[in-house]
């Protein structure tokens, strides 16, 4: 019987950097003596590791570079020998650090698009960077989280929204902090539900700030009137840095839809799981992308 094929889930990211004097971007590049190519950064998953931790560790150790996430630039299939690699690649703006050869690279170019597109070894890699160059580098990205679990409200006794996070659920709420940090979390908000609050807690201890309470974005208050919401919504986009909002479920999936079809986007499928979150793009206002990221414990 011929042994079964797997998926391999690997990430990374086109790494850029603002020129010197502004008005343009470069690109990291690697070398990797081993294939004697030229490609962007990227690695497998390790076991227990989300796929944005993924891109984060092996742009640092393939680059030495600290990054700052944007959106998912694109998510790229091949044929490997052990099956089928699939490749999710970010946005990631370069924040410090400095190159060192080690076991897999050994020498590091930052490039103008034009020069990097010439000099990438795979048609992959080249789509990739097409892609990424459709919208400008500089995005300001909002975070949309959906709340993590807290059990079933049937087996809670006494007002639902005072129910708290289930043990799970407090374990997606640490996890969900390195997960919002990589794409460069600021400032939180909540609905003004117990189990949102616990969602965003770690994260509010992390950054050391407090937490804004949304009464705009309850499911209750929703369902009242969802204007307020996205009106709610759109005035902390326009905030600076970057802000990450907790809500509900049966807000999350209509909020985003209204949002992202006023400016004329359509959104990816997303199964909405808990923990689960948008990372909204926007450019002057406007939302130019979004893509869904699962919960972290998946």
């Amino acid at each position: 019987m011929a042994a079964q094929k797997r998926t391999v889930y690997a990430a990374g990211g086109v790494v850029w950097r603002p020129t010197h004097g502004g008005g343009g971007v470069e690109i990291a590049l690697i070398h990797r003596p081993r294939y004697d190519d030229w490609t962007l950064p990227k690695g497998k998953r390790e076991s227990g590791e989300n796929l944005v931790a993924t891109a984060v560790r092996e742009i640092a150790e393939e680059t030495g570079s600290s990054t700052r996430l944007g959106r998912r630039v694109a998510t790229v299939g091949y044929e490997v020998p052990a099956g089928r690699k699939v490749v999710h690649y970010w946005s990631a703006r370069w924040c410090g650090g400095e190159f060192t050869v080690n076991e897999e690279v050994d020498r590091l170019r930052w490039m103008s698009p034009a020069d990097a597109a010439g000099g990438l070894s795979y048609k992959a890699d080249r789509k990739v960077l097409a892609e990424f160059t459709r919208l400008p580098a500089d995005l300001h990205t909002v975070l949309v989280v959906r709340h993590a679990k807290a059990g079933r409200a049937s087996r809670y006794r006494g007002d639902d929204r005072l129910r708290p996070l289930e043990r799970v659920g407090r374990l997606q709420a640490e996890k969900i902090v390195d997960q919002a940090v990589a794409f460069g979390a600021r400032y939180v908000h909540s609905a003004d539900r117990t189990r949102c609050m616990q969602t965003v807690e770690p994260l509010a201890r992390e950054l050391g700030t407090a937490i804004t309470v949304e009464r705009a974005l309850s499911e209750e208050a929703y369902r009242a009137d969802p204007a307020p919401a996205l009106a709610r919504i759109r005035e902390i986009a326009a905030l600076d840095d970057v802000h990450v909002v907790c809500s509900q479920g049966k807000v999350i999936p209509g909020l985003m839809q209204a949002w992202a079809g006023s400016d004329g986007i359509s959104l990816p499928r997303a199964r909405n799981r808990k923990a689960s979150m948008w990372v909204v793009s926007m450019l002057d206002g406007r939302m130019v992308a979004a893509d869904h990221v699962d919960s972290p414990l998946r």
